[in-house]
């Protein structure tokens, strides 16, 4: 009888004393990559460090082995396995060669993550809440008020919805004057810009701009998509500077308003042009929507591929990239991609369509923080129209479109390392 004791204590003591890590694969054995993330956002905020082993079948975490994480694991329909401490081990030294394109970046730090979105219900959706709503990752929707009273400094990452920062109001004019909603939002705006000092809607953007941009040069981490990448920096290259006609603000624009913009105060772009005609759904010559179907892409043959980098020297852009698939479907939105003559040089490009000659994906740097811009409306519906129903993400919970947006979520959490020399 003690010796069947003593087998059984020896056996329970090998489990649980050995097999202490639990494996999370994010290739294409992973049955829901999207809820992994918030898995990951959720061990963090439990104070719990994990690690994310870069390049390592599709960016993989190995999370603590703890009863709770295996629960939660199982609740969400997230694949894993549970290693030992020897594997573990192996893992770790796999990673570290200097031989392999590989790394181990522990994450810290659960961030803080805000939405820069309206309060009011507009009729279009975002990909960004879609996915932080379906990944179970906590969030807050900030606007005008809360930006122009300084609280963005309590949150480490800010997201852009589809913002229009030029005051132009999406440029929806010509089609949607007449719909109560557009009538509702322009009130909306411009009672805002009152409340806050402003005459204008664009100079209440432009200092919601200039806000942002603080916020990235002391340490915080942008995220945009759509018409907020080329809109936001089309308001900080013009500084003041008035381009918007009078169906928008109540006036002419200055004559060669133009040639005045200053290219320095931008993130991404430079040299870029406007689209001047009040009536376009567009905003300048940055996106590259016309360009492309002109060159015959469509659903069946519009596809972007992601850049490979250095895990080990450049561990920003290969958290930002990481995924199951370096070849990812295509989409529109009112900004697609980007020209690439207009993306500054020091810009780091993570994701191009060559037959289109754009870039869909790019990254930079701003004083102490960092800012990424992604094209288009949503990963997996081609052409969003306005109105139309949100996707559901339970239909594509392996979605690699969606995963780029969701690396972004855990890259604030990364520990600090020293850069290699």
């Amino acid at each position: 009888m003690k010796k069947l004791v003593f087998t059984f204590l020896f056996c329970l003591f090998t489990i649980t004393g050995f097999s202490n890590k639990i494996l999370v694969p994010m290739d294409e054995s992973q049955t829901n990559h999207l809820k992994a993330y918030g898995i990951a956002y959720w061990v963090l905020s439990q104070d719990e460090p994990i690690d994310w082993m870069l390049n390592y079948r599709g960016g993989s975490f190995l999370l603590p082995a703890r009863t709770g994480i295996e629960n939660e694991l199982v609740v969400r329909g997230v694949s894993y396995q549970v290693i030992s401490d020897a594997d573990a081990l192996k893992l770790e030294q796999l990673l570290s060669s200097p031989s392999s394109n590989m790394d181990m970046m522990r994450l810290e730090k659960v961030p803080k993550i805000a939405v820069y979105s309206p309060k009011s219900k507009m009729p279009w959706d975002d990909a960004v809440t879609l996915a932080l709503t379906y990944a179970e990752i906590p969030y807050d929707v900030v606007y005008d008020d809360e930006l122009m009273n300084d609280e963005l400094t309590s949150y480490d990452w800010l997201h852009l919805h589809h913002e229009d920062f030029t005051g132009q109001y999406g440029k929806f004019y010509a089609t949607f004057k007449n719909y109560s909603w557009y009538i509702q939002q322009q009130k909306d705006y411009e009672a805002s810009a009152k409340k806050h000092g402003f005459a204008k809607v664009s100079q209440l953007k432009l200092a919601i701009a200039q806000k942002i941009r603080a916020f990235v040069a002391g340490g915080g981490f942008l995220f945009a998509m759509c018409s907020a990448t080329d809109s936001f920096d089309i308001a900080l290259a013009a500084n003041g500077v008035d381009f918007i006609e009078s169906m928008y603000d109540g006036d002419p624009a200055e004559p060669g308003a133009e040639r005045r913009f200053d290219f320095t105060q931008t993130l991404a772009f430079e040299n870029f042009k406007l689209k001047t005609n009040p009536l376009e759904y567009e905003f300048s010559d940055i996106d590259n929507t016309d360009a492309r179907r002109q060159r015959s892409l469509n659903e069946g043959n519009d596809y972007f591929k992601l850049f490979q980098f250095s895990a080990k020297w450049d561990p920003v852009p290969t958290m930002l990239t990481q995924n199951h698939t370096n070849l990812i479907k295509g989409f529109y939105g009112q900004t697609t991609s980007f020209k690439k003559r207009v993306v500054k040089p020091d810009v780091v490009v993570m994701g191009e369509t060559i037959a289109a000659n754009e870039d869909k994906y790019i990254h930079g740097i701003y004083g102490k923080g960092f800012w990424t811009f992604y094209g288009g409306h949503d990963p997996e519906d081609y052409q969003h129209r306005v109105g139309e129903e949100p996707t559901d993400l339970n239909l594509f919970p392996n979605s690699p479109g969606y995963r780029l947006i969701l690396n972004n979520i855990l890259f604030p959490a990364a520990k600090k390392k020293k850069r290699k020399t």
